[in-house]
């Protein structure tokens, strides 16, 4: 069976050239960075060049980037970290309902430790808007989270006009942008933002490798202890052959990024029109902003009332599609989205949703095929009632 991998918002695969380097520095380089020998100065020297290739992708200072040992930890380097080292200032934080679980879950922690959380609610696209954040702030505000673009349905958040509020009332801003890195163009030097976290196996690195974006001066306590690594920020022997696949893949991502925004839409409207054309366009409902610009491309957050999703899921599998629900798993079910919740979908979308999103190695010919086996479980489906 020819199978299809819509699944890219999860994980990547990894590059054929990203490969080729990570198994070259596998080979030839096996020394511990920290280590003064020649052994060890090649392998630091891998660090420092993988680190320059991510910096440029990022727009920042070569310092300002630590490497982590993926998006979660970054996340929970820079809350944790930043929280800690800015509790004498005050102890609320400020974030959204639609944040990642490496957000909400590190938040509730710091709830737990004595600090005191607001969510912000979202629009019906999943948008939160500045003058939300403006009037959650209050004097003993020390951190602002709020995610670049979303993972579940791909809604870009307006993040430079709420870093110009979070600058002006001086509150650390953070921004998990692990969706969005390689897939949109940031720049951290043009950001009023203090934390950014990145990681690898997005953008077609490899998996166990991120990194956080931490302006100069930004106070930060570190999670890890035992090393003086990443200038005490961040503890361990490094991922060598990671962070040389993830400056490949960061590079990768830069030269290739207004064409691949281009091939997503396309790939997009094709999958959208192949649904028009075996499911009908009443049949289903697009979650998310339909407007190019507010969100990724390559997400598409879609519900079909009349199949629940994991009914839709367990059919695609057989039919070797891979797809998400963009839900939690709780005791071998699933749970409604709490990023749909939060947007005010009526019940049936919360509980019929599934993301597709696509990347390298898909065609075309597989979102069309795609289209045309949802129009089938559905009109199967129709007729055992």
């Amino acid at each position: 069976m020819n199978t299809i991998y819509l699944d890219h918002a999860a994980s990547t695969p990894v590059h054929p050239e990203v490969m080729e380097t990570m198994l070259r520095v596998m080979k030839d380089h096996y020394g511990n960075a920290s280590s003064v020998h020649a052994f060890g100065r090649a392998a630091k020297r891998l660090v420092n060049e993988s680190r320059e290739q991510i910096a440029l992708l990022a727009g920042c200072r070569t310092d300002e980037l630590v490497f982590t040992g993926g998006g979660t930890e970054s996340d929970n380097l820079a809350l944790f970290g930043a929280a800690k080292a800015n509790r004498h200032r005050g102890r609320h934080i400020i974030t959204t309902q639609v944040e990642h679980h490496a957000v909400l879950h590190a938040c509730r922690q710091l709830e737990k430790e004595g600090f005191e959380l607001t969510h912000l609610p979202v629009d019906k696209y999943g948008i939160v808007h500045p003058e939300q954040v403006e009037e959650a702030i209050r004097p003993d505000t020390i951190l602002v989270s709020v995610m670049y673009a979303n993972n579940e349905v791909g809604t870009i958040q307006p993040i430079r006009e709420i870093a110009e509020v979070t600058a002006a009332r001086g509150v650390l801003f953070h921004v998990d942008a692990v969706q969005a890195f390689g897939k949109l163009p940031i720049d951290t030097s043009k950001l009023a933002v203090d934390l950014m976290s990145f990681s690898a196996h997005k953008i077609n690195g490899p998996q166990g490798v991120g990194a956080l974006y931490i302006r100069q001066g930004t106070p930060l306590d570190p999670l890890f202890f035992g090393g003086l690594q990443e200038r005490k920020r961040r503890a361990g022997t490094e991922n060598i052959a990671g962070m040389a696949g993830f400056a490949a893949a960061a590079s990768l991502a830069s030269r290739q990024l207004p064409v691949l925004g281009e091939q997503d839409e396309l790939m997009r409207l094709t999958l959208l029109q192949a649904l028009q054309l075996h499911v009908g366009a009443e049949n289903y409902h697009l979650n998310g902003h339909p407007e190019a610009g507010y969100r990724l491309p390559h997400i598409v957050n879609i519900s079909f009332p009349a199949c629940d999703t994991e009914t839709m899921l367990m059919n695609l599998d057989l039919e070797g599609i891979a797809a998400a629900s963009g839900s939690a798993c709780s005791s071998g079910s699933l749970e409604p989205s709490h990023v749909l919740a939060a947007m005010n979908l009526p019940q049936i979308f919360l509980r019929s949703a599934i993301r597709f999103s696509f990347g390298l190695g898909n065609t075309r010919e597989e979102l069309e095929k795609t289209a045309e086996k949802i129009g089938t479980i559905l009109n199967r489906l129709r007729n055992r009632r």
